[in-house]
């Protein structure tokens, strides 16, 4: 028996691509002689759908399509992902499900019973977990299918009180096969991996595990799908960041023609890379538009966003807006436009001084005679705001985002201002990761300027600013916020490994205290375990760790 894996980019509520999509990829795999086509979670319909899941047309249209796929399996069969109607009055109204269709007819349906409701997972608000399990049984061989979030319930700290292979297994299934929509982090492909061959040596079963790829606005969806052996040993791993289909052959006893390999995970910031660029492409393709605008201001952020929209869109569909200030240096200004040159993006340079003074003549008799601060300092950044917005309105441009996850957490930046875009390109790699990214862009040829890596960050809104005269050292910054944010600490904690009191309790009340200011953010590509945005829900007026 022959088996294809289908990994593909799915756009949510896209149905007639969707459709298209999977029947090529049925012909595809046909033409390479598999038997059975295996796609991802909710292929149909794309994931995640969230509230688009409550209205009933959308489930209809699932079904449509899933018996439009149907009319293609006469000479292939496929395992394919979507949402179903519960029949029961009592309980949520749908689960999260598969069909196995052969030769025209839906053969069985699997439900998944561990439905996730962490980070950005929000499964049970939808769906009705499974509480009975069968394998299915294709060309004399039963196979044990089961849906992503169903094999994630074998580490030392179990969410669920139920595993579903363990009733599948008393069936004597010869193969598993898991369909999944694995968000991507940089982190989180070797816990796949692990958890992955846990199953496979656990139930001494082979494993094929199918993953989708492509981008749904903040989350990413990396691809990486797998084949293990009984021992659960790597056998395969497909291409990330882009579509793939292989066929796997299984003799009944396991998958052959395949020797054991090592997970090949490529350096964090690789991964971060690549993962951006997928995030901008699909963000733009996916909502219908072509071009960016971004402010360029000469520092590090702005370039690596630049220098990413370039990769993803063409030079020739981003648009670089230089805004200097009164207080811009001319080594500012010079390393935007070098790296303007190196990329060969489109640029306008729109001083604001006239804005800014403008605004400061204005609000002169309210202010009187009150001295110069932030008001003044974000009254230049709104400035900035405006234009690229008036950019964005008049030439159809989207608004890219660079404020980067350390100014985030801590809220070192303007609301309506530098804060302002569609889409938050950088708002979870962290200032010392942006270091790091800068160079791996640079690691060919020199794409963003020396200069702009090395001299001191600042946000030029007053005479010789300097970030690290608001901040803390983003060495000891970082260090602190990865603690709180991504490992959950408390100050407790996190003072306990040698870090300074004062500082701590300081960087924690500025990451709470600014989390009005996130709930106002374009929505942020998400790359890290913990991400700003739906993968983190906080109360904006609490008082806990504040």
């Amino acid at each position: 028996m022959k088996i294809a894996l289908a990994q593909l980019n799915y756009q949510i509520g896209n149905f007639e691509l969707n459709t298209k999509k999977i029947i090529e990829s049925l012909e595809k795999g046909k033409a390479q002689g598999a038997d059975l086509v295996v796609f991802a979670e909710l292929a149909l319909c794309g994931y995640p759908p969230r509230d688009f899941l409550e209205f009933e047309e959308f489930i209809e249209l699932c079904e449509q399509s899933a018996q439009e796929i149907a009319a293609h399996t006469q000479d292939v069969a496929c395992i394919i992902g979507l949402p179903v109607k519960n029949p029961q009055l009592a309980g949520k109204d749908l689960f999260n499900a598969a069909y196995f269709i052969e030769k025209g007819e839906v053969k069985a349906v699997i439900k998944k019973a561990l439905l996730p409701n962490y980070d950005i997972f929000d499964e049970y608000r939808y769906f009705e977990p499974a509480t009975s399990f069968e394998c299915i049984e294709f060309m004399g061989h039963k196979i044990a299918v089961t849906i992503c979030e169903d094999l994630w319930n074998i580490n030392d700290n179990p969410l669920y009180i139920s595993n579903p292979m363990d009733e599948l297994i008393k069936q004597q299934p010869s193969l598993m096969i898991n369909i999944a929509a694995s968000p991507f982090s940089y982190l989180h492909d070797d816990e796949r991996v692990e958890i992955l061959s846990g199953n496979a040596k656990q139930y001494q079963l082979p494993l094929l595990y199918v993953n989708q790829v492509g981008a749904q606005t903040e989350i990413i969806f990396d691809g990486g799908s797998l084949a293990f052996d009984q021992e659960g040993n790597l056998l395969d791993e497909m291409a990330y960041f882009q579509e793939d289909l292989k066929v796997y052959e299984f003799d009944g006893k396991g998958l052959v023609g395949l020797q054991k390999t090592e997970h090949q995970a490529l350096p964090d910031v690789a991964q971060i890379h690549d993962a951006l660029i997928l995030g901008i492409q699909d963000y733009f393709s996916k909502s219908g538009f072509s071009k960016a605008v971004l402010g360029l201001s000469g520092g590090i952020d702005s370039a690596i966003v630049c220098a990413l929209a370039c990769r993803a869109l063409g030079p020739e569909n981003v648009m670089a807006v230089l805004m200097p200030s009164k207080y811009s240096t001319d080594h500012s200004i010079d390393d935007a436009m070098d790296l303007v040159n190196n990329i060969g993006c489109m640029h306008e340079v729109i001083p604001i001084k006239d804005a800014a003074d403008a605004f400061d003549k204005m609000m002169a008799p309210a202010f009187k005679d009150m001295p110069f601060n932030v008001a003044e300092e974000n009254i230049q950044a709104r400035c900035r705001g405006i234009i690229v917005m008036a950019m964005s309105n008049k030439f159809g441009y989207i608004v890219l985002n660079t404020s980067n996850k350390s100014e985030c957490a801590v809220g070192y930046g303007t609301l309506y201002g530098d804060m302002c875009g569609a889409i938050g390109v950088i708002g979870d790699v962290y200032k010392t990761q942006i270091f790091q990214l800068a160079r791996y862009i640079n690691k060919d040829r020199e794409i963003i300027p020396e200069n702009t890596i090395v001299k001191p960050p600042s946000a030029e809104l007053r005479p010789d600013q300097k970030d690290s005269d608001s901040l803390p050292d983003y060495d000891q910054l970082d260090k602190i916020l990865q603690l709180y944010i991504e490992q959950k600490q408390s100050s407790r904690h996190i003072i306990a490994q040698g870090f300074d009191e004062a500082l701590v309790r300081k960087v924690i009340k500025m990451v709470n205290n600014a989390e009005f200011k996130r709930y106002q953010t374009p929505p942020i590509l998400r790359v890290s375990p913990k991400a700003f945005g739906m993968g983190r829900r906080m109360p904006l007026t609490g008082k806990y760790l504040s």
